[in-house]
């Protein structure tokens, strides 16, 4: 099965989160905080939305950062996404 989005949405994998702090300390699973830090794996074709021309400025690949309680997370075969809008998309990271 595949996540087509549609108008401005975006579909994001969440990067995996940090398991030992920057002193070394090892976090258990519930205290590890989710990262707002994904990828994106696809995007949908803007265009018209709400009476506005909307262009997509993320690709395919790019990594982001995205609003903390952004998005609708969806689980598929196994894996879990998120599915946001472009505007809930902070920045690019290069």
């Amino acid at each position: 099965m595949k996540l087509v989005p549609l108008g401005d949405r975006v579909v994001l994998k969440q990067l995996v989160a940090e398991e030992k702090t920057a002193s070394g300390i090892v976090l258990p699973g519930q205290a590890q905080e989710k990262p707002q830090q994904a990828e994106v794996v696809a995007v949908g074709p803007g265009g018209m939305v709400d009476g506005n021309e909307v262009k997509m400025e993320v690709a395919v690949g790019d990594q982001v950062i995205y609003s903390k309680y952004a998005g609708t997370e969806v689980k598929m075969d196994k894996e879990e996404y998120i599915i946001v809008k472009q505007s809930d998309i902070l920045a690019i990271v290069k």
